[in-house]
């Protein structure tokens, strides 16, 4: 099974060099370090191109016994008393047409470094909003495992007045994958490793 992971991911690593060949400029984007140094040009994953074709909704995951209401506004997890690998996600939230949706909400929650959650407070627990682009931000951290799951994130995501999404994000190579009931390839991040820590990418995709 760790043979076939790897090959899905070479390949998906394939067609994202071909999208990034072929992408606009105005779809690539440089990322700096959060954490205050440059750790070089990095092409982000571009946005889907609109087309005539509408392009699938990200499926939808169970919501699990871990979420809770009334998170925050913020998109910074690495506070006091969070460690663990830095991990900086940002994409898109789309339509169905590929147009980027402006005030979006994003929900995120996960485990901390440990696999634990916290239930008394709100560590690796936060909401943001869309910016004109479509494009989100959240700096984290690398969530730990527990038993019974892969490494993961959830997410809750709405455009007003669309429907609510609940979903979970993956990470390609993570042995448990295989043995996750509720793991689907179709929600593995993009990932690549810096010296100062994961630069993780993921499009959303909204019915609305």
């Amino acid at each position: 099974m760790a043979d076939s992971v790897s090959s899905a991911v070479s390949r998906r690593e394939f067609l994202y060099s071909v999208a990034v060949a072929a992408a606009p400029v105005a779809f690539l984007a440089q990322v700096r370090s959060s954490f205050g140094q440059d750790t070089g040009s990095v092409l982000l994953e571009p946005t889907p191109a609109v087309g005539d074709d509408d392009l699938e909704v990200t499926p939808q995951e169970t919501i699990g016994p871990a979420f809770k209401p009334d998170s925050p506004l913020k998109n910074n997890f690495r506070e006091s008393g969070v460690t663990g690998v830095p991990v900086t996600l940002t994409g898109f939230v789309l339509d169905r047409k590929g147009k980027p949706i402006k005030g979006a909400m994003l929900d995120f929650w996960h485990a901390d470094a440990d696999g634990q959650y916290d239930f008394s407070g709100f560590h690796c627990r936060g909401h943001q909003f869309t910016e004109v682009s479509g494009r989100y931000e959240l700096q984290t951290v690398l969530p730990g495992v527990y038993p019974g799951r892969t490494r993961h994130y959830h997410v809750q995501l709405q455009a007003t007045p669309g429907p609510i999404l609940t979903t979970q994000l993956y990470f390609p190579g993570e042995p448990r994958n295989s043995s996750d009931f509720l793991f689907r390839r179709e929600l593995l991040l993009n990932i690549r490793d810096t010296s100062q820590g994961r630069l993780a990418n993921f499009n959303f995709v909204l019915e609305t």
